[in-house]
């Protein structure tokens, strides 16, 4: 990234910040993490990574930083995100999203074809069509982020990695078109010092090379760290108050792991970065559900040093809401399949709806981001069917619709039980599941989970409560991962078939 402006501290600053709510709310709800970010004119592209879903790499465009609008996914086909095993956490890891000469450019790891080295994909139109992969076989790690110096020539930056030795962060020039390393891979700043080095992103500003990086793990240890150099090669000088951003000591502060962030110079000439962070709720440690989310700060220039304000910007509140009646032949781009894909899943009914389909070997389930710390999904099913809250394949809360029969059952580990069964006597079932604030425990270690899940089934009296469970283990902090709570619907022994589908924040 390559910027105009004569000095980051004599133009392209924001003269003055008023407080805004930036500092807890998020830009994009939910489990959307590893925020990248690029500017073409006075349009605003981000990208999130996404693991094992499919689609992977959600992208989204915006005209003033904090309203988005998803215009589709970069990696939309399987021949440019291989499935590999399929398992949680695995897939689509953090990347980075620029413009350049013309073009916009991805790249990224897909962890399950690991030997394979880093992908790269670009686009004319942001919205795709995306190319079909170039593989970096040469740059085995995690993290990747491309730059151009003033010779229009392509550094790849990557932590490299094989999950059993850790190298650092490594550089090289490349060939993006057939993915050759033009050196021999060097290593840089290697970070302040902190634990978990990673997530580095390289701007040239006026002259200097800065390079950010996360450090801490993407715990409560998260922060944002950064170099300056006269070369990309270095030598760099670190910033002398690194981390330069981290709530790592600020337990009371609702947003927590901050960190994983991308600088971008705007419009205006003022410079924000994106960055990562979790809104843990709860008693000690604190539990967050949703995954880790993408937030929004403003950067000031200091001394020729970023500093962020976490408070700057006015985020307006999220359109979470929808209703799905599945009348086109094409899924919102809010569904996604977790190692598989929404063809393997389901298809369109004649009857209206959609049919839930088995496929051998994958788990089966479609599924749509819980964007909301309370809200309430409704589903309705003729014939077989399941309706699951769940972070991955061993930890959710949910219904089995079989033979008339209602069970509503919970997963934690190793451990399945059934709460509580009910026969209805129609082949048409409406399910339910809300998540409402914990019960108030007794002083004074008030135990209490960050919210609780209530599983009902609706009839025409009304709804008729099959389990109500404590939500704490339906977070990171118990499950471990890298993902959020999704909402999942899948078939269940026999032929099923989902009519709709309503979520909202409550």
């Amino acid at each position: 990234m390559k910027t105009s402006q004569t000095h980051p501290d004599a133009a392209g600053r924001r003269s003055k910040h008023h407080s805004g709510n930036s500092a807890i709310a998020p830009i994009l709800q939910g489990f959307y993490p590893d925020p990248t970010v690029c500017r073409v004119g006075d349009d605003y592209y981000l990208a999130t990574s996404s693991f094992e879903y499919f689609p992977g790499i959600p992208l989204f465009h915006s005209t003033d930083l904090v309203s988005w609008t998803q215009v589709g996914h970069i990696l939309s086909r399987r021949t440019q995100f291989r499935r590999g095993a399929g398992a949680d956490s695995t897939g689509i890891y953090a990347g980075t999203l620029r413009y350049h000469a013309g073009r916009f450019w991805y790249v990224t790891t897909n962890v399950s074809d690991f030997t394979a080295g880093q992908i790269v994909v670009s686009a004319t139109d942001p919205a795709g069509p995306w190319t079909e992969p170039t593989f970096i076989s040469e740059a085995i790690g995690i993290d990747p982020d491309l730059c151009w110096d003033e010779d229009g020539l392509c550094l790849l930056t990557w932590k490299a990695m094989d999950f059993t030795t850790e190298t650092g962060i490594m550089q090289a020039r490349v060939d993006l078109g057939s993915g050759e390393l033009l050196d021999e891979p060097y290593p840089i700043w290697q970070g302040s010092g902190l634990d978990a080095v990673e997530g580095p992103h390289l701007y040239l500003i006026d002259q200097w090379w800065y390079l950010l990086l996360a450090e801490g793990g993407t715990e409560r240890g998260h922060s944002v760290t950064v170099a300056r150099a006269p070369s990309p090669r270095g030598p760099f000088e670190t910033h002398p108050q690194n981390p330069i951003f981290s709530r790592r000591s600020v337990i009371s502060h609702p947003v927590q792991n901050v960190g994983h962030a991308d600088l971008i110079q705007l419009a205006d000439g003022g410079w924000a970065a994106v960055y990562l962070g979790v809104r843990n709720r709860g008693s000690t440690p604190g539990y967050h559900v949703l995954g880790r989310e993408t937030f929004l700060g403003a950067i000031d220039w200091v001394g020729g040093w970023p500093v962020f304000d976490d408070s700057a910007f006015d985020i307006p509140p999220s359109l979470t809401s929808f209703q799905d009646n599945f009348t086109t032949t094409r899924l919102d781009d809010r569904w996604v399949v977790p190692g598989s894909e929404a063809e393997q899943v389901v298809a369109w009914d004649p009857e209206g709806g959609l049919r839930l389909l088995h496929e051998n070997g994958t788990s089966g389930l479609l599924c749509t981001r819980v964007r909301d710390l309370r809200w309430i999904a409704e589903a309705v099913f003729t014939g077989s069917a399941r309706f699951l809250l769940r972070v991955d394949d061993r930890h959710w809360y949910g219904f089995f619709v079989e033979a008339g029969t209602v069970r509503a059952l919970a997963r934690i580990g190793e451990i399945e039980h059934t709460l509580k069964s009910v026969s209805t006597g129609s082949s048409r079932t409406i399910l339910r599941i809300r998540s409402i604030p914990p019960r108030p425990q007794p002083e004074p270690l008030r135990l209490a989970g960050p919210d609780e899940i209530v599983l009902s089934l609706v009839e025409n009296e009304g709804e008729i409560e099959l389990g109500r469970l404590d939500g704490r283990y339906l977070s990171t902090e118990v499950a471990a991962g890298f993902t959020g709570r999704m909402l999942a619907v899948g078939p269940g022994d026999a032929q099923g078939r989902l009519e709709s589908f309503v979520y909202s924040a409550d």
